[in-house]
């Protein structure tokens, strides 16, 4: 389970308003050289989105982001996600996602959030809202005291291509999140192009 979460150095972080544009959209991500994508629950077209993806780019790892209700994490597993993340942590919605067979990856930011998260038995946290937070300053204070328990952070939030090279240095990231790869606007304008060159440009950096 750990390799799939460990695919895509960058994950694109996507808000998807109509799900005809999932498909192009993945294709405009592949296209760039990531074969990952996050599609959040930010939006009723998200479910819609992941099955559509999923059907139709077999070789596309799909996930459903900011799962925070039980409702929401139903709809994500039976549309074919192959793992989960949420901005927090609720040991119901981890136990839904394992109950399926699936990891999932809670939201962090502090070090009582992170030993809940280990209850739960996920050493894979999403590090939100990561600039905002206190950015690779306060990452690095929460990683010494975990690092011997194998924690492994996706700093996600304020991420940008000026600051990514610095989070991915550090070994204990496994990923970054990333919305700035795929602009709302951009997937509503249809703009695939614009998105493949971002994806592009930001692979080049890795």
């Amino acid at each position: 389970m750990s390799k799939m979460l460990e695919t895509s150095r960058i994950l694109p972080v996507v808000v998807i308003e109509n799900a005809n544009d999932a498909v192009p959209l993945a294709e405009a991500i592949l296209a760039g050289g990531l074969s990952a994508i996050e599609v959040t629950f930010r939006t009723d077209a998200a479910a819609d989105a992941i099955k559509a993806i999923r059907e139709k780019l077999p070789e596309m790892i799909v996930s459903a982001g900011t799962v925070v209700t039980p409702d929401q994490a139903k709809r994500a597993i039976d549309a074919g996600a192959q793992f989960g993340l949420a901005p927090g942590f609720d040991a119901d919605i981890v136990k839904q996602f394992q109950s399926a067979g699936l990891p999932f990856v809670p939201g962090v930011m502090t070090p009582t959030d992170i030993q809940s998260a280990l209850k739960s038995n996920c050493t894979h946290l999403k590090f939100f809202p990561a600039e905002a937070a206190g950015g690779l300053s306060l990452l690095k204070s929460l990683i010494a005291p975990f690092k011997s328990m194998g924690v492994r952070f996706c700093p996600t939030g304020g991420l940008k291509p000026s600051n990514m090279a610095d989070y991915l240095a550090l070994p204990q990231v496994f990923a970054i999140g990333g919305t700035w790869l795929a602009k709302p606007e951009q997937i509503a304008n249809g703009q695939w192009d614009v998105i493949t060159a971002q994806v592009k440009d930001a692979v080049s950096k890795l």
